[in-house]
């Protein structure tokens, strides 16, 4: 899943929902080094990622761009998978999304001495275009995909993906509402787990 999701998945808690944002950015046990609301956060980014690598409907989705895009293909149905939940956020949220994603953006603002480097980096750009909002709009889309495809130097061709999402946008959407359902379970389980370890 992609960033709307993850800050989505992470629940009342600031740092947690901070530490789920970043832990793309945190390798092997260096997680330990931040605040342990943010560590929560990180893990359970980790067991969401592990998660939907290995649910037979994201890889049903994946399979559809497995030709064009080759092992990019999880990273660009990440990206798809946000889109879908931007587009349908009525379903998942009563907080209307552009003030759901103004609050994130003033969480960030509050704690951004804590972000990692590559973070503080990425930030500001984020919060500038306004990427989370954006992703409800192909258009928004299409700039995250351009922007992937730079990062990889041009390798990746993903900023043609948009194609494919246009093509198959039923099927992609269809299969995101039936996994994200299984998601949020798990999620909730998850993070309920991992509160209690952690005494939170």
């Amino acid at each position: 899943m992609n960033f709307l999701a993850h800050i989505y998945l992470s629940g009342d808690n600031e740092l947690v929902t901070i530490g789920n944002f970043v832990a793309d950015g945190i390798r092997g046990k260096s997680y330990l080094e931040f605040p342990t609301e943010m560590q929560v956060g990180i893990l359970l980014h980790r067991a969401i990622d592990s998660f939907t690598d290995a649910h037979p409907i994201f890889k049903e989705s994946t399979k559809k761009l497995h030709q064009p895009y080759g092992h990019y293909s999880g990273v660009i149905i990440d990206i798809f998978y946000d889109h879908f939940l931007a587009k349908n956020w009525v379903n998942y949220s009563d907080t209307p999304l552009d003030i759901f994603v103004e609050d994130f953006y003033n969480s960030l603002d509050k704690n951004f001495e804590i972000l990692p480097t590559k973070f503080k980096k990425l930030v500001p750009f984020m919060i500038q275009d306004n990427w989370l909002l954006g992703y409800a709009e192909i258009e928004g889309i299409q700039s995250v995909l351009n922007g992937m495809n730079r990062r990889t130097k041009y390798k990746s061709k993903m900023n043609l993906a948009t194609k494919e999402l246009i093509q198959y946008y039923s099927d992609f959407e269809n299969e995101f509402t039936a996994f994200f359902a299984e998601l949020q379970e798990y999620s909730a389980t998850e993070l309920q787990s991992l509160q209690k370890k952690y005494n939170l």
